[in-house]
């Protein structure tokens, strides 16, 4: 999946309920685990640290 040029993966696990999740910005990955039923739920799960990873970045670089 994809979400502002950054791409990433939610995947189930053996634990029902529970997401893996993955993205790369640059040189640095991000992984972990959300807890939810819904699988919408966990992909704008990822998507919300995604957009916090970006804004955190750009304080950095301004």
């Amino acid at each position: 999946m994809n979400h502002r040029g950054i791409d990433f993966t939610v995947a189930k696990t053996a634990i029902p309920g529970v997401w893996q999740w993955e993205f790369c910005i640059g040189d640095q990955v991000k992984s972990g685990k959300t807890e939810t039923k819904i699988d919408l739920l966990a992909i704008r799960r990822v998507q919300l640290r995604i957009d916090r990873e970006l804004k955190a970045l750009a304080r950095k670089t301004a």
